[in-house]
């Protein structure tokens, strides 16, 4: 069983189920309803000819322990149903908490796509959701060494394997569909840009933030391109700032975009500012290689950093003007090599599952 719930979580998931399909897996694909505006997931799903999900849930609700709750009672109903061996989640989102737990209390083994991630900033709902997803999976398929440190410093009972990040897969396998399908850069009205986007619950729900991050891209010593995430919108209009934003020279304001449009405006933006954890490890792909400045604290992906690729900006203005400043005045090479994997991480997978189930069976 595949259990998706948001836009990362198709994305990351469909060099998997591509290899299922290559090896004549059968499996049962289910949406949980967590992200259900068709912008933010089923349009994704579409878009990567991706199978129809067999169970699409509904669950109308962005309360956290209301979503988790109701996700869990509609999941409870659909593992009973199909009687899967193994359960496949990706990530740190609420659908991959209400999954694990509905997994283990029917005695189904959990696979977790991208364990051992760490932020080790405890305001993140995310960080909450991996260490505890992490801590009950049976088998933890951590994209890099580094993630397989953290596993094994916090004593995790499961099977680990480094396999690569199922989001390199998707990069390498989508791009040249992007650059046939997308026409995301016939609507850009700059000619160089930097690509923002913004939406988590510690950045956007502050006041005080968002008016940092709003100014930093009115006052961008290069033209901003953003991305509005539907939370995002709503704390923009909540704070006055969205009319100031739409009115700026300086901002070119979009709606959420399909993944083949992300891709090629990250191909074709200078840098990308964001606080998403996918976006770090995207522009570390060969066929995007741009630096991005994240607009956190801390980031569960050091090894972007480490490899010239990230740097942790935080979410003061003056912070971020200085490093948009400083990044474009700095020639920048980077590596070929993604530090996040060679593209092949979704048949990696495929494989440790089909070996694992089969050693269950004898």
């Amino acid at each position: 069983m595949i259990v998706v719930g948001t836009r990362p979580e198709v994305v990351k998931m469909a060099p998997i189920i591509r290899a299922l399909e290559k090896h004549r897996q059968p499996f049962t694909f289910v949406h949980s309803g967590q992200h259900y505006d068709y912008n933010l997931s089923l349009q994704f799903i579409e878009e990567l000819e991706l199978p129809t999900p067999n169970y699409s849930l509904k669950v109308r609700t962005r309360l956290p322990a209301v979503q988790t709750g109701r996700m869990m009672i509609n999941l409870q109903k659909v593992v009973e149903k199909e009687k899967p061996k193994i359960m496949l989640i990706e990530g740190d989102t609420n659908t991959i908490l209400a999954a694990t737990l509905v997994a283990l209390k029917q005695n189904v083994p959990v696979g977790h796509v991208e364990a051992g991630l760490r932020s080790y900033d405890f305001r993140m709902p995310e960080e909450h959701n991996r260490r505890m997803t992490d801590h009950v999976s049976t088998y933890l398929f951590a994209p890099t060494e580094k993630a397989k440190e953290n596993l094994v410093k916090e004593n995790v009972w499961g099977k680990i394997y480094v396999t690569g990040n199922t989001v390199i897969d998707a990069v390498k396998q989508h791009f040249p569909l992007a650059e046939k399908g997308s026409r995301i850069m016939e609507h850009v009205i700059f000619d160089k840009f930097a690509l923002a986007t913004v939406h988590r619950m510690e950045n956007v729900d502050s006041p005080t933030v968002l008016m940092n991050f709003a100014e930093a891209f009115m006052k961008s010593p290069i033209p901003v391109v953003f991305s509005v995430h539907p939370r995002t919108k709503k704390r923009l209009r909540q704070n006055n700032l969205w009319a100031k934003l739409s009115s700026s020279r300086n901002v070119q304001m979009l709606p959420p975009l399909g993944y083949f449009d992300l891709l090629l405006l990250m191909r074709n933006c200078e840098m990308v500012l964001t606080d998403s954890g996918g976006l770090q490890e995207e522009v570390t792909a060969q066929q995007i290689a741009k630096p991005v400045l994240v607009l956190r604290l801390s980031t569960e992906r050091p090894e972007a950093v480490e490899a010239g690729f990230a740097t942790v900006v935080g979410t003061e203005k003056d912070k971020i003007l200085a490093a948009t400043s400083e990044t474009l005045n700095r020639k920048m090479t980077f590596s070929n090599k993604s530090p996040f994997g060679d593209g092949n991480a979704g048949e990696r997978i495929v494989r440790i599952v089909e070996k694992e189930l089969r050693w269950k069976q004898t």
